[in-house]
């Protein structure tokens, strides 16, 4: 086999790292600023929602949301990244990544707004125009992972693209604390100009009404930052990679790189012939995809479904095991923007102490101790601090020992972030051909939402008290917190098995990981 490849590529590979390229993580991580605010910000407010629009003036416990329309808040805008990470993954390879780029980014702004503008004159008015345009959100939010990804990977040169790739990945952390920080001063405010008597002390009166312009202030924030980027990302030439390789046009993508890079690149005179190479173009469902990438597919693919069943269940549920331990009063102990407040403060409290520093623990190490190494530790300190929590679960719940609980809850969060969840998310922007590159990113991106539905649904039923008089209303008897818990961590486990199945991409060129620079003598 004789390697070749297209000179262009090759300056991108070794160019030394420039201001295009922390232009290109600022353009590609704004996507995920929105993805994360806008995914997790609901979290915050689904507690106050349910005073408002579900208040019983008999009950001894404020208003919540009924089981079917949790799921449904929560859940619907990860359908709608599922649809839109297949969707757009695949168009992507298609029409290219630049122009698909655009569409996703004005989805996100739209429904952003529109989700915090939901109206109708009844509770179930409003909670299916929320739902409605959360699912688009959803869907737009699916098109920036596999296209963020891909574009970076492809501009990045090869020996700090993990880490380039990395802090894309890294900008969710930002967005968690950015929703987190939106929530506290908003209500703030709200809690100042809007005092409210307590719901132990008044019923009708500690949900002013006032309350309903919170969710709606702190769900369209998110649009902002994507708007902001809007410009640039329109700015932005297509991919060397997808011109040259996908595309076929070497002297379009010479000229491009050859404006990024400010330096005079050469057209090649064979370059043409490599690139059409009739062997380089099989297809995804081809016996030679199979050969050659069916077992790293199912490596990608598998590891992220169970990571996410796990990453997720924690995450949505944060509140619930925070008022398990006590960290967040009764809820008839406070009134209903007070209540906001406790929750933000102690989601962001975790974002600032493990999840932010775990995004950026693997943008600084991913490059020296490899993706794979990442991967396998991460999984592995999951399950070792899942079940260090889940087996002396009672232990851990006694108000003496709630300091210890919450620091090994963190630890969890920690080692997912700087682990599994941020190297599911690179290697398959790096292992496959360009032509189907965002493709297998989007499959491998959305069988991960598949796993987060799993666990944000599983876990809301599965989390339920055996004692059926302790379960949250409307709900069935579980299998408690404990043996929930303790299935996360078998997933973990799980998890860390199927990563034998990811090859290491660190300091290989995309062409070498993908097998197309083989072209025989």
């Amino acid at each position: 086999m004789a390697e070749q490849q297209l000179g262009v590529l090759k300056a991108l590979d070794v160019a030394k790292t420039q201001l295009y390229h922390f232009t290109a993580i600022v353009i590609a991580g704004m996507g995920f600023f929105t993805d994360a605010y806008d995914l997790f910000c609901v979290s915050l407010v689904t507690k106050l929602l349910g005073r408002l629009y579900y208040f019983n003036p008999l009950s001894e416990k404020p208003g919540t949301l009924p089981p079917h329309v949790a799921a449904a808040v929560n859940g619907v805008a990860l359908c709608g990244t599922l649809a839109g990470q297949l969707f757009f993954g695949w168009l992507g390879d298609k029409l290219g990544r630049k122009k698909v780029y655009g569409i996703t980014l004005i989805m996100m702004i739209v429904c952003s707004v529109a989700s915090g503008l939901s109206l109708g004159k009844s509770a179930k008015g409003v909670m299916t125009t929320l739902c409605f345009f959360r699912f688009w959100l959803g869907f737009g939010i699916g098109g920036d992972y596999p296209l963020s990804a891909t574009i970076m990977s492809e501009y990045a040169n090869k020996k700090t693209r993990g880490a380039f790739i990395a802090a894309v990945f890294a900008m969710q952390g930002v967005g968690i604390l950015a929703g987190g920080f939106v929530a506290l001063a908003v209500s703030t405010i709200f809690d100042n100009k809007f005092p409210a008597p307590t719901y132990a002390v008044n019923r009708a009166l500690s949900t002013p009404p006032q309350a309903d312009y919170i969710w709606r202030i702190i769900v369209m924030f998110g649009a902002l930052p994507a708007a902001l980027t809007y410009y640039w990302r329109m700015k932005m030439p297509e991919t060397a990679r997808y011109t040259a390789l996908v595309a076929k046009n070497i002297k379009q993508a010479t000229e491009d790189m050859s404006k990024v890079l400010q330096v005079d690149l050469e057209m090649e005179e064979r370059a043409e012939e490599v690139v059409k190479d009739p062997r380089l173009n099989y297809g995804l469902f081809s016996k030679e995809f199979a050969r050659r990438h069916g077992l790293p597919l199912l490596g990608c693919t598998s590891t992220w479904f169970l990571l996410d069943i796990a990453f997720y269940s924690q995450n949505l549920f944060q509140k619930d095991i925070f008022s398990a331990i006590g960290w967040i009063p009764k809820a008839a102990t406070m009134n209903g923007i007070h209540e906001v407040f406790m929750i933000a403060r102690a989601q962001t409290l975790i974002a600032l102490c493990s999840t932010v520093p775990g995004y950026w623990f693997t943008v600084a190490f991913i490059d020296i101790i490899g993706r794979f190494a990442i991967q396998l530790m991460g999984f592995f300190m999951m399950t070792v601090f899942m079940f260090a929590i889940a087996f002396p679960y009672n232990h851990w719940i006694k108000p003496d020992n709630r300091i210890g609980f919450v620091i090994m809850y963190s630890l969890t969060f920690f080692f997912a972030n700087f682990g599994p969840n941020a190297t599911t998310f690179i290697v398959p922007a790096e292992i496959f051909p360009a032509r189907l590159r965002s493709t297998c990113h989007g499959i491998s991106a959305a069988t991960g939402k598949a796993g987060a539905i799993v666990g944000a649904f599983g876990f809301l039923y599965a989390a339920q008290s055996q004692d059926p008089k302790k379960t949250d209303a409307g709900y069935p008897p579980g299998i408690g917190v404990k043996n929930s818990l303790i299935m996360l961590g078998v997933i973990n486990f799980v998890g860390m098995l199927f990563t034998f199945l990811v090859p290491e991409p660190k300091g290989k060129s995309l062409e070498e990981l993908s097998g197309e620079t083989e072209v025989e003598k």
